[in-house]
């Protein structure tokens, strides 16, 4: 392939898998976060011995470098952008709001508003968040900007969205957007419930389920993820939105004690059911049919199979993982 790609927050769970992706292709890589590489053990990239090979990383940082992301930009022209950063973590988004607006919005606005200046770009893949809906109800939702966010995280995504949307009408600004159910698999940050989950049946350690669980979701392997989101930057229009999910849902209660099943494990001592948190949705459920019926897609690594695989990662590096913190830290 003669495609280059940018990917902006590379550190990340998604961007860290989408980047070993590409580099299997052989496709050069620049890769971008706000942060220094954590360890190994959260860079499947790393993983690949390839890497070396095609992949440059630059620790950027949106809200203060952007001149020298441009000034990268211009000296690797890449063909194609997928863009995984982004303020995350809904809860937290009441505390520090002002930090996710200014991460969320303003300066993707101002990257946004030279990125459409670029001849050399042929796709810009927003990877935004079903969030933006609000709560979609028992009934699967198909892709629409029919907005109802519920929390500061989902209004400053919602808001980007929409300000992309603008710039494809005004400028054909060449923006695919994609919205995934929760994604999980090997190297994910341990605050986020799978991980967590995992670590509480093999540590032996005290976990809390927010509003005891109830609420559902459609959980989809990385994998068939980031397999979709590189489909969708090579050859979907721009303009159009796109849902990355399963056909299954399930709750966190019944997610969790899934988990402590396939581990061997007893829940009942080990899961604290606390209050829900502020502004949390009861369901995101993403109708999908429109990627598989364009793109011949589908998720291939059902729930049980991809908690095993997460469950070995975790298994594997468990020397490494119990000693790290599995509480999410605010970085401004």
């Amino acid at each position: 392939m003669n495609e280059k790609f940018l990917v902006i927050g590379s550190n990340s769970f998604s961007g860290s898998h989408f980047v070993s992706d590409l580099i299997d292709l052989d496709i050069k890589v620049l890769g971008v976060s706000r942060s220094l590489e954590p360890k190994d053990v959260f860079l499947p990239y790393k993983w690949n011995k390839k890497y070396l090979n095609n992949f440059q990383f630059n620790k950027i940082n949106l809200n203060e470098d952007l001149n020298e992301l441009l000034k990268l930009i211009e000296e690797f022209e890449p063909t194609h952008i997928v863009n995984f950063a982004s303020q995350g973590m809904v809860a937290e988004s009441w505390d520090n709001p002002i930090d996710w607006y200014k991460t969320n919005v303003i300066s993707q606005v101002a990257l946004h508003d030279e990125l459409r200046k670029l001849k050399f770009l042929k796709k810009y893949v927003h990877v935004t968040t079903p969030e933006v809906y609000g709560d979609t109800g028992s009934g699967w939702i198909k892709e629409n900007f029919n907005f109802s966010p519920s929390t500061p995280y989902a209004v400053s995504r919602a808001a980007c969205d929409l300000h992309l949307m603008s710039f494809f009408k005004a400028y054909s600004f060449p923006v695919i957007f994609t919205r995934a159910a929760n994604v999980y698999g090997p190297g994910q940050q341990l605050y986020r419930i799978i991980p967590r989950t995992i670590l509480s049946a093999k540590c032996h350690k005290k976990m809390n389920l927010h509003g005891g669980g109830l609420s559902e979701r459609s959980f989809i392997f990385i994998k068939d993820v980031t397999e979709a989101t590189l489909k969708l930057a090579l050859n979907a229009e721009p303009g159009t939105s796109w849902h990355l999910s399963t056909k299954k849902k399930i709750s966190i209660k019944n997610l969790v004690e899934k988990i402590f099943d396939i581990a061997g494990k007893n829940p009942n001592s080990l899961v604290n059911n606390t209050q829900d948190r502020l502004g949390k949705d009861q369901n995101y459920l993403l109708e999908s049919s429109k990627i598989r019926d364009a793109f011949n897609w589908e998720d291939k690594v059902d729930l049980d199979s991809g908690l095993k695989i997460t469950m070995e990662w975790i298994q594997e590096n468990l020397e490494v993982l119990k000693n790290i913190s599995w509480n999410y830290s605010h970085k401004s």
